[in-house]
């Protein structure tokens, strides 16, 4: 059974950091791109950013392009993004999941965890 737990979301003043995690299991990690995506209070599930099964290739979408990074380990069965410069737009809540087809099809995700960016 595919499972995607993601967790290190919480509540940042804007300009402030945080680093999510999400565990993978029930399937083969490093065989499979990765993405992250999120959804906004009363808004749509928008795309974040995705990452190759080898972990060096990478895309995102414009608004995170230089705040964000994505990134995996392998070993450890486990998807990162650390965001940087956090602004009252990112509040939303942030899924991982497992790549379909690229950029941004997927076919499982995670439960997912709040990100709420605010003073």
């Amino acid at each position: 059974e595919v499972q995607l737990v993601e967790s290190g979301g919480g509540l940042v003043q804007p300009g402030g950091s945080l680093r999510l995690s999400c565990a993978a299991s029930g399937f083969s990690f490093s065989s499979y791109a990765m993405l992250w995506v999120r959804q906004a209070p009363g808004k749509g599930l928008e795309w974040v950013s995705t990452l190759n099964n080898g972990g060096n290739y990478r895309t995102y979408t414009d608004s995170v392009k230089g705040r964000f990074t994505i990134s995996r380990d392998n070993l450890k069965n486990t998807l990162y993004l650390q965001m940087n410069s956090l602004k009252p737009e990112d509040t939303a809540v942030y899924f991982c999941a497992r790549l379909r087809s690229w950029p941004s099809e997927y076919d499982y995700y995670g439960q997912g965890t709040q990100v709420t960016v605010s003073s």
